[in-house]
């Protein structure tokens, strides 16, 4: 466990951010691992079914995870204000919404697929394919909920680390699955999604054993069950804005998909390709996010307000550096990392992948600024900002998706992402200023406090 609430901010979250990043790039990386063999060893159309699903299970799965990362925001803050008894409590109701949601959500997603997949125009040459696929990771999201919410928890005591060592033996059980399922056994996509629920799964009961014989403040005991239902009120005010919120934005990405799929399989393989190298190299902005919601939790439960603007200063320089240099790579480099995932022979799937790569890592800057802020809101318990910076990212993207792909085909869906950025960042940046003050303010009275 770390105390963020002590020491020089930007080394805190810098080292803090280091394991948040190795271990989302293997997060990021055992997901193309499917994609990679898949698309190497069955071929374009098994590539496109199974990236033609990817907004879908944005859609579900990432509410459950937004999901995860708000109940751990209140744990968070009350870890900084060192009120352990009242963690405990803050994971005990997290368990028990989180089973709720899962068991709902898995329900209402198993019965949907077919509605989903056809008002994505998804193209019938890979429509059983990409039905298979799905059809087996929404069955199986309980583990991917139980690794979110157990991991999420350890870093709101200010541990980073241990959830990586943990991502890295899922990638490994997910290669040597995805290849015995895939090549040996000749499951096709069917193998890849088994292989990635047995490594969430094998990664979710690894974080289990280690709150069991490391973290004595979270080995919960029948007691810390009965909480009032304020708390499950609280705790549904920090995590369903932000499931929403995730789920909003990933409506805009199934609007998209749908423009997509409607343009044929060489641009759904092109866009699946191009947007898993595009979610590694976005992975250090996203993970200085991810920082700054616990740095920000836990300092304003330690009532360190002018901290928490320190913070968020040295962090956009942090963040905003890395992204330029994300953004040269992916430009210069993006179509090597395509012949991952695609034969060479595909000329114009690569054309298609290298004018993604272009607009997307121009303004990867704008994306890290999106970041930092709107996890710096959650960290303050404003999810509702958040939320509405989501909706605009929906339109936006849904703009790009309805008008500029029908007049520029898919020069003009490339956009859709910057764009969503760009109205987020407009959003978020209005609420921070107005937080900025608040902030300053309640540092003047928490130290006139101290001083009489």
């Amino acid at each position: 466990m770390r105390d963020l609430t002590k020491g020089f901010p930007a080394k805190l979250i810098f080292l803090f951010t280091i394991p948040l990043l190795v271990g989302n790039i293997f997060q990021q990386f055992y997901n193309m691992v499917d994609m990679i063999i898949v698309g190497q060893t069955l071929g374009k159309e098994a590539l496109a079914a199974v990236g033609s699903t990817g907004s879908i299970t944005f859609l579900i799965i990432g509410f459950a995870q937004g999901l995860s990362t708000g109940l751990s925001i209140i744990t968070a803050q009350r870890f900084g204000a060192k009120d352990y008894r009242r963690v405990r409590r803050s994971f005990a109701v997290s368990v028990v919404i989180s089973l709720i949601v899962t068991v709902i959500l898995t329900v209402a997603s198993l019965l949907l697929i077919d509605p989903l997949l056809h008002v994505m125009q998804t193209p019938s040459d890979i429509y059983d394919q990409a039905k298979e696929f799905i059809t087996i990771i929404l069955g199986g999201m309980f583990a991917s909920m139980a690794f979110n919410l157990l991991s999420n928890m350890i870093r709101a005591l200010g541990d980073s680390r241990t959830p990586l060592f943990f991502l890295i033996f899922a990638v490994i059980i997910n290669v040597v699955f995805d290849l015995l399922f895939i090549i040996n056994f000749q499951m096709g996509v069917a193998g890849a999604a088994w292989a990635t629920i047995i490594a969430q799964l094998a990664s979710s009961v690894m974080c289990y054993l280690y709150i069991l014989k490391k973290i004595p403040l979270l080995q919960l005991k029948k007691r810390d069950f009965y909480v009032r239902k304020s708390e499950y009120k609280l705790h549904f005010n920090a995590g369903l804005p932000m499931a929403f919120q995730t789920s909003i934005i990933a409506i805009g990405a199934v609007i998209l998909q749908a423009a997509l799929n409607s343009l044929g399989t060489d641009v759904v393989a092109a866009q699946a390709a191009a947007s898993r190298i595009d979610q590694f190299a976005t992975q250090p902005m996203n993970s200085f996010g991810l920082a700054m919601a616990t740095f920000t939790g836990q300092n304003f439960g330690a009532k360190q307000y002018r901290r928490i603007l320190t913070g968020v200063k040295q962090c956009l320089i942090m963040s905003i550096s890395f992204s330029l240099v994300a953004g040269f790579v992916v430009i210069t480099f993006g179509q090597n990392f395509v012949s991952l995932f695609v034969n060479p022979s595909e000329t114009h799937v690569f054309h298609l992948a290298q004018l993604y790569f272009t607009v997307n890592g121009s303004l990867y800057w704008v994306l890290a600024i999106l970041f930092i802020l709107r996890y710096t809101l959650q960290g303050l318990g404003q999810a509702k900002v958040p939320t509405i910076a989501g909706m605009m990212e929906l339109i936006m993207r849904s703009f790009a998706a309805i008008f500029l792909t029908q007049l520029f085909s898919y020069a003009g869906a490339v956009w859709a992402s910057p764009l969503a950025w760009a109205g987020s960042v407009a959003v978020l940046l209005y609420s921070y200023l107005k937080a900025i003050k608040v902030l300053r303010k309640l540092a003047e009275t928490h130290e006139t406090e101290l001083t009489e």
